[in-house]
């Protein structure tokens, strides 16, 4: 059966109300209009429980990360370069009641952590998206944060995503629904890259690039790794296919991307990822830089992000 390609129309379905057209969450599924309460069970959040709308209605920049830890630190940081009041520390958990990810608002703000790989962030995505539409949410910019493997760049330097790519250098995702794979376009927000390339710019302490991103399963052997569990195939190839990467425009490797890309165009947001790297593939494996340095490198596109937040608010 050949893959079905999903472009980002309502596939004949009339409008949700317009929210397309006027900047809200656009969502892709009539069936949730019959629902009589909608639960978001991984946030430990529902539209009958919470008054989604007051708690998040004012919500225009949505950071996501792996980490629970880095997405609070992020959220701590973020408060103070705002300039907000009250004490940073009393900010809290909104997911508390679940153990499945940490969410943190700040302001305008909100800070999610997504776990690892493309079956956590897919599930993160799916509740977050509906989220922002309960709240009607509009014009909100939603940005990936996190660190990855570069590719014949040095370890440190940022990179703002282009395109994700798969393991094939291929710009889409494939999501297996039902018994069929359809495959999504995953395009990026290009005006979004380049504001944030060229905010960069005024960051002189570490170098940003714009490059290919690419998307995989798997942190060891779906990277070309040596050194896991299981590796079935040599160090030549594995130089060869990275070197192949390398030359179709990849810049870096991490393990969200497409599915991000994907899920955020099918539902009109504006979205970014950037992410440092922590080593260069072509060089080894094994991350083994110290834990201060690394815990430096994973600022860089905190820092970043917020010299954006601030200009988009004026704050800059």
């Amino acid at each position: 059966m050949s893959p079905i390609l999903e472009d980002s129309s309502n596939g004949g379905l009339p409008e949700r109300d317009s929210y397309a057209k006027n900047g809200f969450v656009h969502i892709k599924n009539p069936h949730l209009d019959l629902l009589p309460e909608d639960i978001l069970y991984h946030f430990d959040l529902g539209t009958k429980t919470h008054d989604l709308p007051s708690m998040f209605g004012d919500v225009k920049f949505v950071c996501v990360g792996g980490s629970p830890n880095r997405m609070r630190a992020f959220a701590l940081f973020i408060h103070q370069e705002l300039g907000l009041e009250g004490d940073s520390n009393n900010v809290a958990d909104i997911c508390a009641g679940t153990d499945r990810y940490s969410m943190f608002k700040v302001g305008p703000v909100l800070s999610i952590s997504h776990g690892m790989g493309i079956p956590s962030i897919s599930i993160m995505l799916h509740e977050l998206i509906k989220l922002l539409h309960h709240a009607k949410c509009r014009d909100v910019t939603i940005i990936r944060i996190g660190t990855s493997g570069g590719i014949g760049i040095e370890p440190g330097t940022v990179v703002i995503t282009d395109v994700a790519v798969d393991s094939f250098f291929r710009p889409q995702f494939e999501q297996v629904v039902l018994d069929k794979v359809v495959v999504r376009k995953t395009e990026l927000h290009k005006e979004l890259a380049e504001d944030l390339l060229q905010c960069s710019k005024e960051i002189a302490s570490f170098p940003t690039i714009i490059g290919h991103t690419m998307c995989t399963y798997d942190f060891y052997e779906g990277q070309g790794r040596l050194d896991g569990a299981l590796c079935s195939f040599s160090k030549e190839e594995k130089f060869e296919y990275l070197q192949r990467a390398f030359s179709s425009g990849v810049r870096n490797i991490e393990m969200e991307s497409t599915v991000f890309a994907a899920m955020c165009h099918l539902c009109g947001l504006k979205a970014a990822v950037v992410c440092v790297t922590l080593l260069n593939r072509l060089e080894g494996d094994q991350i083994s830089e110290s834990h201060e340095t690394l815990t430096e490198y994973q600022k860089r596109p905190q820092q970043l992000i917020a010299e954006y937040i601030k200009k988009q608010l004026n704050l800059s």
